[in-house]
């Protein structure tokens, strides 16, 4: 599988692949943001974990990338982290499944829904890639908020396992499809440009 663009710059925001480098300041975003997380994440369960912990995890997103999987990015204003998102392979060819979260000092600023539209432009710059989904449990309000207000069309709820403290156990799934997305020419979130750093970062 081709290998996905490791760092994608939006209106405000910087989003590119974690590396080694960035492993304290992504567990000081974690860490302030837990009890924020807690609900919704599953990973937030096993956190905090210990330095040597984080950078063996971003070596293995790092060898998930390279071998054209899945990819976990930060999202950094000015060198500072606000979130992380990425793309996941899990819905099978030509189909992109968005993930994010959002520091918990950033949130209510329009960061997730600029990442969701940064990562939908970008991944219809892929040509096998023809759909791209988001998915959040029922319970989680907020994360519903950001599909709809990008145009994704709601695609029904199934039932699924309980993970974290805050789910009612109800997948909801948004989809947009290629044509769709450039009909509506990505809304008000401006040019998204995608590039590669040779230094990682």
């Amino acid at each position: 599988m081709e290998r996905l663009p490791d760092i994608i710059r939006s209106p405000r925001l910087t989003l590119r692949r974690w590396v080694a480098a960035d492993a304290a300041d992504l567990s000081a975003a974690v860490t302030a943001s837990l009890e924020h997380l807690r609900p919704w994440m599953p990973w937030a369960s096993a956190e905090p974990v210990s330095l040597t912990d984080r950078v063996a995890l971003i070596e293995q997103w790092q060898t998930e990338w390279e071998r054209g999987g899945d990819e976990v990015l930060g999202a950094f204003l000015d060198g500072v982290v606000v979130g992380s998102t990425g793309f996941h392979r899990r819905r099978g060819p030509g189909v992109l499944e968005i993930g994010y979260w959002v520091h918990v000092d950033h949130t209510r600023k329009g960061f997730a829904t600029e990442i969701a539209a940064s990562l939908t432009n970008v991944a219809f710059t892929m040509p096998d890639i023809e759909r791209v989904e988001i998915h959040h449990d029922k319970a989680n309000i907020a994360s519903a908020g950001v599909p709809r207000s990008l145009g994704y069309t709601f695609a029904g709820e199934t039932l699924d396992a309980v993970t974290s403290p805050g789910e009612a156990g109800i997948d909801c799934r948004w989809v947009m499809d290629r044509d769709e997305w450039i009909a509506k020419n990505a809304g008000p979130f401006g040019e998204t440009r995608v590039g590669s750093d040779p230094a990682g970062r």
